[in-house]
């Protein structure tokens, strides 16, 4: 069986803003999405069975309830596809770590998928299905770095500066129900328009909620910062700091604390996984 090799890039929120609570638990939020030109590999076989097959699995997940296998079987049903394939994984995106490996997993899967079994639905098609697979599923879809409004489900394509980061996985695992859940997170950040929000020094609203409650993630953020303006990625673990040049970041990330994982990548407007199907080749 042939197998076709796809990236599933990493993304950072280049800022978060949380805007009020909705009355199902959700809350309202603004943010810039951005995606990494560093990632996962997904390796993908066809077969005429229709079983799907994942041959690295999560240990501790069900099959039933990875991401993967369910995004697969969401295209299967949703278009009576009779093919199945086989899918391997090459993780290099740090579990828990904010960048959204888990929805780049799936998104990449329902848009390598379509492309594979000829199922002919449209990114517009596809995002709705990876709503029902987690609110950050559908950017990945489209392939565009995007403000995302809502609960992350209304995008806006933007071009914001595609600079080098150095991003840091601290040894902490955060809880993001804690976070969203914490009485003292901001949740009435004023509403502001894409063009403002864009002329303004960026920030996290569930930053200070995160380093209040897990040491690691102040600690790093607290030496981060003597070399450049750094934040947290969506609820975190993972930090960032922003650079002009690769060679600026590899300089710092040279510095950083032995114990902690970290990486350089440019950000891109538009998804390696798209690039290489030319699905959205221009903003």
């Amino acid at each position: 069986m042939k197998k076709h090799t796809f990236p599933s890039p990493a993304k950072l929120n280049l800022f978060l803003y949380i805007n009020g609570r909705r009355t199902d638990g959700y809350h309202e939020l603004q943010t810039l999405f951005q995606f990494l030109d560093f990632g996962d590999r997904l390796q993908i076989s066809l077969r005429d069975d229709a079983r799907i097959i994942l041959e690295n699995q999560i240990d501790g997940v069900a099959v039933e309830q990875n991401l993967i296998y369910r995004a697969a079987k969401l295209l299967q049903n949703q278009t009576a596809c009779q093919l199945g394939a086989n899918i391997a994984v090459e993780k290099k995106i740090p579990m828990g770590a904010g960048l959204g490996g888990g929805s780049s997993n799936a998104a990449t899967v329902l848009v390598a998928l379509n492309h594979l079994w000829q199922t002919g639905l449209s990114l517009v098609q596809l995002a709705e299905l990876g709503l029902q697979l987690g609110a950050d599923v559908p950017i990945f879809v489209q392939g565009f770095a995007a403000f995302a409004e809502g609960v992350g489900e209304k995008l806006t394509p933007c071009n914001p500066p595609e600079k080098w980061y150095l991003v840091l996985k601290p040894e902490a695992s955060i809880s993001t129900a804690l976070v969203f859940q914490h009485p003292d997170l901001p949740r009435n950040t004023p509403k502001l328009n894409l063009d403002q929000l864009l002329n303004r020094e960026w920030a996290n609203d569930c930053e200070k909620i995160v380093r209040d409650h897990y040491s690691e993630v102040d600690d790093l953020l607290t030496w981060l910062i003597q070399y450049a303006p750094c934040r947290l990625t969506g609820t975190g673990a993972c930090i960032f700091a922003e650079f002009e040049t690769e060679a600026e970041a590899q300089r710092v990330f040279a510095l950083k604390p032995k114990q902690v994982q970290g990486f350089v990548a440019q950000g891109r407007n538009i998804s390696p996984l798209h690039q290489q199907l030319n699905l959205f080749p221009t903003l």
